[in-house]
């Protein structure tokens, strides 16, 4: 295993059963995600990135295989050390936002580490910086019905990042936006991947397949490619577009 790898599997396997019949979404993937990487996920519908996104996220376990995180073997974990992995050591940024429509944005923001516990004061400091930090300081007193998609997802992954996660994990995340705030979006997380955050994209989106610094593409639960991408775009610019 590389030393380098945050995220690390090896023969993973996930097997559904339904009813009299098994489907098997995945089949033995091998990756290795390195720290800093950016890498686009992509495939056709079916192909497993979904499945994989769950297991890279400790939202399901693997029916087989090893998949180690930053050193520890998460296939192993029970119940409660994949909560604490995930709280803790991911962020998570999802095609429809999620965020909760009566909490203003700075309150969204602070929610991870309300679950965490943390003081009031620590936990609003930590949010006003990453609101600024998406370029949305003068947005945290707003909720989300008073902000356009972009503004909302920008508010999504700053509450991804509060927690300072070692991956942050986005699915479809310009699903539902228009080209012009896709774009805004991209500029974002191309200045996250300048900042040395790694990123791990599962999108249909081919500007994301044009824009990351790896492609990993599935078909029928296997890895097809896996293709580093030279000469890609890094903007390390926060704040510097309008909002959208």
């Amino acid at each position: 295993m590389s030393a380098m790898a945050v995220l690390h599997l090896r023969g993973v396997t996930k097997v559904y059963h339904m009813g009299s019949v098994d489907v098997r979404a995945l089949n033995g993937i091998d990756l290795d995600i390195l720290d800093g990487d950016y890498v686009g996920i992509m495939g056709p519908s079916g192909s497993g990135k979904t499945t994989l996104m769950e297991i890279l996220g400790c939202l399901s376990r693997p029916t087989d295989g090893a998949y180690t995180f930053s050193g520890e073997r998460v296939d192993r974990l029970d119940d409660g050390g994949l909560a604490l992995l995930r709280g803790q050591r991911i962020g998570f940024v999802f095609q429809t936002f999620n965020l909760l429509p009566r909490l203003t944005a700075i309150e969204n923001v602070e929610l991870p580490l309300l679950y965490r516990r943390t003081p009031r004061r620590e936990r609003r400091r930590a949010a006003v910086e990453m609101l600024d930090r998406v370029g949305l300081g003068s947005r945290a007193a707003h909720r989300p019905n008073e902000m356009s998609g972009g503004e909302r997802q920008r508010v999504a992954i700053a509450r991804a990042l509060v927690n300072q996660p070692a991956v942050l994990l986005a699915d479809e995340p310009t699903g539902n936006l228009d080209s012009a705030t896709g774009e805004t979006i991209l500029e974002l997380f191309e200045a996250l991947h300048h900042d040395g955050q790694t990123l791990v994209l599962v999108t249909h989106d081919p500007r994301i397949g044009e824009r990351v610094g790896r492609v990993v593409r599935l078909r029928d639960g296997v890895v097809e490619s896996d293709q580093r991408r030279t000469g890609i775009s890094k903007d390390p610019r926060f704040g510097d577009h309008p909002a959208s």
